[in-house]
């Protein structure tokens, strides 16, 4: 698969300017599309064909994986590369279980894009060896409390366990503080603990933040 037409979506314009930089200079006379958001990324994939969509996952309003899934709905072969902040054990699984063509931490180098888009040209995912270790470990574990949770209710937890208030969440993820307060309910309900502070010291053990 030729790739003449990539859409990029990324909150912070630096991040664009980079990526594009990084494209243009590995794949000359490439068309890319530019957008800031998970909401404008799924009208211009409604709208027009693209070869490829790059997307960050944490944006406001509607975030990376929420657009994933609807450009699944929308067009199930139209292969997704995320692109994220965090580690890869926290939200590579995820991701790739919504469709993504592959998931690629923002501090990789910019070799590791390229490589990313060459083996998604050839039809493949495209996984580090960690994750890759990861998903083999997944056949023969049974699942921990926090792999039960929704993308949304994940989302949620590890911001709550980052220290944000529900009013702070509500605000980033532009939901009710009710919303989130129903979300931080059933959470907690599905991981058996009973407030923040067990829930924060849970993502320590597991390693879903660090031990500030």
């Amino acid at each position: 698969m030729a790739i003449k037409k990539i859409i990029i979506a990324d909150d912070h314009s630096f991040i664009r300017l980079g990526l594009i930089q990084i494209l243009k200079d590995e794949f000359p006379g490439i068309e890319i599309i530019e957008t800031a958001d998970g909401e404008s990324l799924v009208k211009e994939v409604r709208q027009q064909d693209f070869d490829l969509v790059i997307s960050d996952l944490d944006m406001p309003g509607r975030n990376g994986l929420e657009a994933l899934e609807q450009i699944k709905q929308i067009k199930p072969h139209l292969p997704v590369l995320i692109l994220s902040i965090y580690a890869d054990e926290l939200y590579a699984i995820r991701v790739l279980r919504a469709g993504a063509a592959g998931y690629l931490n923002k501090n990789s180098a910019p070799y590791e894009l390229v490589t990313a888009i060459q083996r998604i040209q050839l039809g493949r995912k495209y996984i580090t060896p960690e994750v890759a270790e990861r998903l083999l470990d997944q056949f023969d574990s049974t699942k921990k409390p926090h792999e039960l949770l929704s993308n949304r209710e994940f989302e949620i937890f590890h911001l709550l366990a980052s220290g944000k208030t529900s009013s702070q969440i509500a605000e980033a993820l532009s939901l009710a503080v009710t919303t989130i307060s129903t979300h931080r309910n059933h959470i907690l309900e599905k991981m058996r603990l009973t407030n923040n502070s067990e829930l924060i010291r849970y993502a320590i053990a597991h390693h879903i933040i660090s031990d500030i």
